[in-house]
């Protein structure tokens, strides 16, 4: 595999666009009773009309048999390696919500939650209370004093929130508290170096303190911690590829992650619609979009699975907006797998098309698991995604003599 600093060398500017349009968790697993997965399931005709004019495939986010999280799947899709580049998920929160970050600042992705008189978790996100209910219960956060260091809770969207922690010498090596799962105790937040213990008492003290404020909230009495950073030293996407790249996307993570590797970050409403509609204005301006889709994840880890493939149907219906512009290269996939039956990220493989005058399409003709494992393409790393893209739209000269 090429690295990246092999592409720098190679790419150049040229007049053509890449669309990039990521359906978060599009992967899914066949129903009981049906034997489809949610895209087999789903009323597609544009999508499926794209797969017949495209290179087909199946790619893995991280490797084989690995689940990864939202941001090395993105990170995978971007060209950059995501375990060299492993980024928490705290400070990607934390950029998607505009905060000014300093270098000794560590961030964390918080979970409002719900736990029953036992402590057990019920609810990892509370039913995804409102961004208003959330806002309050930041407020309530506030009032938490751990001596020693600067703690703040700041609203993000629905149940979640970004705990920043300021304080000298603190270390973001730490445990999460989040188990991933219901029906589990939050765990204590432990230290992973010598340099780490303090920021895990910090952490720690935190979370009782917010056991305690919260014991009579009926709508969220817990949260879970997860995703302790510092903002990481990345080259960016114009440094790598020469790109002029921008990013539509409406949940602040994805928009931090856009940030992080140098996208600039467009305004947009909350639909598909609008995110189209964002394209279309900013069309001229850049030559990369990245436009993120969450619903279809959202439904995918609710376990509902008739609304993820309404959530599919959605997408779909939308493309024609896009479709009018019929840019130079488009490719469309999923930064990882969540089916309903599992309501979770999940380690399987995820449809992966591109369309472009340059490439051969392969005969498939629907955009689903099973139609994409008999294409051209085969099952392969996501990291090669943006170097087939850049070499579609004849971004990438030889390598070598």
């Amino acid at each position: 595999m090429i690295g990246l600093e092999h592409i720098k060398e190679i790419s150049r500017k040229s007049p053509s666009k890449i669309v990039l349009l990521v359906i978060d968790g599009v992967g899914g697993s066949p129903h009981p009773e049906t034997g489809k997965t949610e895209l087999e399931s789903a009323k597609k005709p544009h999508l499926d009309q794209i797969a017949k004019e495209s290179i087909c495939g199946l790619i893995d986010p991280v490797s084989p048999g690995i689940t990864p999280g939202s941001a090395p799947g993105h990170l995978a899709i971007f060209g950059y390696d995501p375990v060299k580049y492993s980024i928490g998920r705290g400070v990607l929160e934390a950029l998607g919500v505009d905060l000014e970050l300093k270098p000794e600042d560590i961030a964390a992705r918080g979970n409002f939650c719900t736990v029953d008189d036992k402590g057990i978790i019920t609810d990892r996100r509370a039913g995804r209370i409102p961004t208003e209910k959330s806002a309050e219960l930041c407020r309530l956060l506030n009032n938490i004093d751990v001596s020693g260091a600067e703690v703040s809770a700041i609203p993000v969207k629905e149940h979640r929130f970004v705990l920043i922690m300021r304080g000298e010498g603190l270390s973001p090596e730490l445990t999460d508290s989040d188990p991933q799962q219901e029906g589990l105790a939050p765990k204590k937040i432990l230290a992973l170096s010598p340099q780490a213990g303090r920021a895990a008492e910090i952490a720690n003290e935190f979370v009782l303190q917010t056991k305690v404020l919260l014991r009579d909230e009926p709508s969220a009495n817990m949260a879970l911690i997860r995703g302790f950073s510092c903002l990481p030293d990345i080259p960016s996407l114009p440094e790598i590829y020469k790109l002029k790249p921008a990013a539509i996307a409406v949940y602040p993570m994805y928009r931090g992650l856009a940030k992080l590797v140098g996208m600039e970050v467009l305004s947009t409403g909350d639909s598909i619609n609008e995110q189209l509609e964002s394209l279309h204005r900013h069309y001229a301006d850049f030559d990369f979009f990245f436009v993120h889709f969450k619903s279809t994840d959202s439904k995918g880890e609710d376990g509902d699975f008739e609304a993820k493939v309404r959530a599919i149907e959605e997408f779909d219906s939308a493309l024609p907006r896009l479709l009018d512009l019929n840019p130079d290269v488009l490719v469309i996939t999923g930064d990882h797998s969540t089916p309903a039956s599992l309501a979770m990220h999940s380690w399987h493989p995820v449809p992966f098309m591109l369309r472009s005058q340059r490439c051969f399409p392969d005969g498939v003709g629907k955009f689903s698991e099973r139609a994409c494992l008999e294409g051209g393409m085969g099952r392969f790393p996501a990291v090669e995604i943006m170097p087939l893209a850049m070499a579609n739209a004849l971004k990438l000269d030889k390598f070598g003599a």
